[in-house]
């Protein structure tokens, strides 16, 4: 790869990053309002399913949308391991690989929305007593192992793993502001905690900060990543 192919590549990764949190927020806040997302993930199936299907064709899109926006997380990791490779590589590689797994777990999360789940909610709307039993069982499964555990739980674990080892080879760089990374660790920490709020609601403080403070620094390391001129 070129000098100039480099810089392509990291700047590349930032602008991913910043649209990935332009297109979380407006995904987001559609979805909150039009589905009163995500309170209405703890609730039952006769409740949501109406209700998602109740969307039409718009929020079917609007979720297709939702759920590919983590795939910017690619080339993210890509950019991150080019800009950082020479600060600390070992790093910069498996922070790239982080932000990788992450991409494609939050990725097979959503997507069970406008695909699993929106069939579940066709059929649910004609199914009998004792099929509605079925269709909500294979619904709670679905949002557990898709959503709880690899969408939310591995996906941001692999998430917050790629910030923190992005900050810890940024404080390595002579090229870097150290407040760059202290953000980084700051944000990754924050993920960190969050990631249990389906576990205990202790940390329910630390998910509502985090709803904010993941897309302001998402913004914050994409531009920096924009900006790129001198690599380590």
């Amino acid at each position: 790869m070129t000098r100039q192919n480099e810089v392509g590549a990291v700047r590349a990764g930032g602008w991913a990053l910043v649209l990935a949190a332009i297109l979380f927020i407006a995904v987001f806040s559609y979805l909150a309002a039009r589905f009163d997302y995500p309170d209405v993930l703890d609730r039952p199936a006769a409740e949501v399913l109406p209700r998602l299907i109740a969307l039409g064709t718009t929020g079917r899109a609007v979720w297709s949308l939702y759920a590919l926006v983590p795939l910017l997380l690619v080339p993210a990791g890509v950019g991150v391991s080019t800009a950082l490779r020479g600060a600390a590589p070992g790093a910069a590689r498996t922070g790239g690989a982080f932000a990788v797994i992450s991409a494609f777990c939050m990725m097979l999360g959503l997507l069970r929305w406008p695909s699993i789940h929106w069939e579940l909610g066709r059929a649910y709307a004609t199914a009998s007593p004792t099929e509605r039993g079925t269709i909500d069982a294979v619904f709670t499964g679905l949002n557990s192992y898709l959503g709880n555990f690899i969408g939310e739980f591995v996906g941001e674990l692999a998430l917050n793993l790629f910030f923190l080892l992005t900050a810890y080879a940024m404080l390595r760089s002579v090229h870097r502001p150290r407040w760059l990374g202290i953000g980084g660790l700051v944000a990754g920490v924050i993920g960190l905690v969050a990631m249990f709020r389906n576990v205990t609601p202790t940390v329910t403080l630390a998910a509502d900060v985090n709803n904010v403070v993941l897309p302001l620094w998402l913004v914050i390391l994409g531009i920096a990543l924009a900006r790129e001129r001198a690599f380590d």
